[in-house]
């Protein structure tokens, strides 16, 4: 292999530039208009969801789904503490509180016993992630059940999510009030930066147009009925997400074959654990692995031209944040937790390449 195999880049085409060019030559305004709402249809149609509310970026999209389900400053938010520091500070970016709950050692999901443990007269939300497009070994109708009993709101981080369903069938982040998605670099389908919230509820998705726009009744209009704030989306966002899109489905197939062959490549090799997944429902965002001397590994495949990637590290030890507390499964994946390459466009030859090299070093 001459050329460094990337851990993870997103995928452009010409369809992309092509689209680009003819919007340009409209002498558009580039602020969201017509592109952005197909583009919302869009994602609606694809996940089933009644309304979809583009914006800039996901992390903003977790932050407006909290607030338009009435989560406020000094409410508490139930967070798993394995995932990206994102999900917790979408809620401290407005005075809410992330409490962090340990997750399922299988699915890397939220530990639905520890989280009932840790409800408090002051939690109002869960903010569920899907992990790498998983659902949880309990099911999410058991987290459904929790919030009902002890009423609390039900909110979907699936930023890894899109194209991955639950058993029944439905598209991860329909089940909770409000499920939200991610459009950055890595993700199956990017727009650079972006980020989409999906609700079935009118009035939550109402709440939601208004709190990314200045709180307005309606587009251009100056007359505001609440605090909002400038979240929007873009034309050339809208325009590259339309074109991004109509290959989710191409992408999620290829997903899951790359997982396939890194399962058959790496197989009875006891010093490294691929993540289960189901491929029925599950199409896998990352390959996201357990190694042992995982540091030594890196190196070994970086000389080897082959790049990997630290999975999240556990969130209560980050100097932002500096809890005290146990969370075994997070803090395991901080040690031993690994991305391997994982870009749509990786080529069977290359995974091949990548698990003989995984083999070599360990049985050296």
């Amino acid at each position: 292999m001459n050329e460094f195999i990337m851990q993870m880049r997103p995928l452009f085409g010409d369809e992309e530039k092509k689209a680009i060019c003819e919007y340009m030559d409209e002498d558009g305004f580039i602020t969201e208009f017509k592109r952005t709402q197909k583009f919302e249809e869009m994602i609606a149609e694809v996940t089933g969801a009644k309304h979809c509310i583009a914006v800039n970026n996901g992390t903003v999209s977790l932050t407006l789904a909290a607030m338009a389900v009435g989560i406020k400053a000094g409410d508490e938010v139930i967070v798993p503490n394995y995932t990206m520091i994102a999900t917790p500070n979408s809620v401290t970016m407005f005075g809410a509180v992330p409490v962090f709950v340990d997750v399922e050692e299988s699915t890397l999901c939220l530990d639905i016993e520890l989280v009932e443990a840790a409800i408090t007269p002051k939690t109002k939300g869960i903010m569920f992630v899907s992990s790498n497009g998983r659902h949880p070994s309990t099911g999410i109708e058991a987290f459904i059940s929790l919030c009902e009993r002890h009423d609390l709101k039900l909110i979907e981080d699936s930023a890894q999510s899109l194209g991955s369903y639950y058993p029944d069938g439905t598209h991860i982040g329909r089940k909770g009030h409000v499920g939200s998605f991610s459009f950055s670099a890595p993700k199956i389908i990017s727009t650079g930066q972006g980020g989409a919230i999906i609700t079935d509820d009118d009035d939550i998705a109402l709440s939601l147009r208004r709190l990314k726009d200045f709180g307005r009744d309606g587009g251009g209009s100056d007359v505001h009925a609440s605090i909002g704030f400038n979240f929007k989306f873009t034309e050339l966002q809208a325009v590259i997400g339309i074109e991004q899109i109509k290959k989710l489905p191409e992408r999620v197939a290829r997903k899951k074959e790359i997982y396939l062959r890194y399962q058959e490549g790496l197989s009875g090799l006891e010093n490294i654990q691929l993540f289960q997944n189901d491929m029925v429902t599950t199409a896998p965002w990352f390959i996201d692995v357990l190694a042992n001397q995982r540091e030594d590994l890196m190196s070994f495949l970086k000389k080897k031209g082959i790049g990997s990637r630290v999975m999240y590290p556990p969130i209560n030890k980050q100097q932002a944040y500096g809890l005290a507390g146990s969370y075994p499964v997070s803090e395991n994946i901080g040690v031993k937790g690994l991305w391997l390459p994982s870009m749509v466009q990786l080529e069977d030859d290359q995974i091949q390449y990548i698990c003989e090299s995984i083999r070599e070093f360990y049985e050296k």
